[in-house]
C-alpha cells in the first residue's frame, strides 16, 4: 500500500500525465502500465491516487501549456511521455519530479547530468543506443535488399541541439559505414508529410528509414502506405511499424519499458528522490519482419534473418 511517510496525512498524491495522447494511458485495458505496476503495489486510482490528464490534443506543439498547467497545479510527479514531452515538463519545472520515458540523449539535452546519477529533478527510462542500434538496422536493409543505395531519412525538426539532430548524426554516421547514400526529409506537422514524400520520390529513394518520434509514429500508417506503394524497402526503430505493414524493425519492445517507468513513478511517490535514481537504458531488442510485405515488393528475406526474427507476420 501507499507509504504514509510519502505524503501528508490525509492528502492523495496526485500524477500528471504529459502525453499528445494522454487519454491511451487512462487506466483501462489489462496491459495499461497504470494497471500493471501501480494498481498492483496497491495504488487506487480515484481513491489513493490521483491522476491529471490534461488534453494535448495529440499535438507536440501545445505540449508546453499543458506542462506549465500540470506544474502550476503542483501535481506530485509528472510522467512525461517521449521527448518532447520531457523537454517541456523540464522547461515547465525544477522542483515537481518528472519520470520520462522513450527519451533518446537524455544526457546531452540537458534533462540529466548522467544515466547513474541523473542529479535534478528527472529519471526514468531512455529510449534506445542510437549509434548502436542503427547500425544494426541499416544491416538488416542491406541484408534484405542489398541493391538499395539511396536511403530517404525521415526526420522531425529541431530547433535546439538536442534529441533528434543527435539521432539524424548517428543515423548519417551509420549510413556512411554501410555506403548509403542518405538524404534527409524533415517533417514536424502531418500537411508536410506529402511534400516529403514527393521529394524522396524525385530524388529517386531507393529504401526508407525513420527517426523515432511521437509524431511519426502517430503518422506510421501513411509512412507505410508510401514507402509500400512505392517499392520502397523501410525500416523502423518500433516493431508496431512492422505490424502496420512496413518491412522490418530492429526495436525495443516498448511495452515493459513503459510499465518500467510507472515502477519509478511508484518509488518516487513513496518518497524517493529521481536525482538518485538511475536512469534505465533497455537493453533487450525485438526484430520484427513482415513477410507479406517483403513479398509485396519483390525481396527474400534470408533464412538467417528469420531465424533471428522475434516476429514474424506471415
Amino acid at each position: 500500500m501507499p507509504s504514509a511517510a510519502a505524503q501528508p496525512a490525509g492528502r492523495v498524491p496526485v500524477l500528471g500525465i504529459l502525453s499528445p495522447h494522454p487519454k491511451s494511458m487512462s487506466p483501462k485495458g489489462s496491459d495499461n502500465p497504470i494497471n500493471t505496476v501501480l494498481m498492483r503495489r496497491g495504488w487506487k486510482p480515484g481513491e489513493t491516487l490521483l491522476i491529471e490528464y490534461p488534453d494535448a490534443r495529440g499535438s507536440e506543439q501545445r505540449l508546453a501549456q499543458v506542462a506549465a498547467e500540470l506544474a502550476g497545479k503542483k501535481v506530485d510527479v509528472i510522467w512525461a511521455n517521449g521527448p518532447e514531452a520531457a523537454v517541456a515538463a523540464a522547461r515547465a519545472t525544477s522542483t515537481i519530479p518528472i519520470v520520462f520515458w522513450g527519451v533518446m540523449y537524455p544526457v546531452e539535452q540537458g534533462l540529466i547530468e548522467s544515466f547513474a546519477r541523473p542529479g535534478r529533478n528527472l529519471t526514468g527510462v531512455a529510449f534506445t543506443a542510437a549509434e548502436e542500434s542503427d547500425g544494426k538496422r541499416l544491416e538488416l536493409l542491406r541484408e534484405i535488399a542489398p541493391a538499395a543505395r539511396r536511403l530517404a531519412y525521415l526526420a522531425t525538426p529541431s530547433a535546439r541541439p538536442g534529441g533528434p539532430r543527435l539521432a539524424a548524426a548517428a543515423m548519417a554516421e551509420a549510413a556512411r559505414a554501410l555506403g548509403y547514400d542518405l538524404r534527409e526529409f524533415r517533417v514536424g506537422k502531418a500537411e508536410e508529410l506529402e511534400a516529403a514524400f514527393a521529394g524522396m520520390s524525385a530524388w529517386g529513394a531507393q529504401a526508407l528509414v525513420a527517426q523515432p518520434s511521437t509524431f511519426i509514429f502517430r503518422e506510421r500508417a501513411r509512412i507505410v502506405d508510401f514507402a509500400n506503394r512505392n517499392k520502397l524497402p523501410s525500416v523502423f526503430t518500433l516493431w508496431d511499424y512492422v505490424e502496420s505493414g512496413g518491412l522490418v524493425a530492429y526495436a525495443i519492445d516498448w511495452r515493459p519499458t513503459a510499465a518500467r517507468s510507472f515502477d519509478y513513478v511508484d518509488r518516487i511517490l513513496r518518497g524517493a528522490k529521481p536525482a538518485e535514481l538511475p536512469v534505465d537504458l533497455p537493453s533487450k531488442y525485438v526484430l520484427a519482419v513482415n513477410l507479406r510485405t517483403a513479398r509485396a515488393l519483390g525481396l527474400i528475406v534470408p533464412q538467417s534473418i528469420l531465424l533471428r526474427a522475434d516476429r514474424v507476420i506471415e
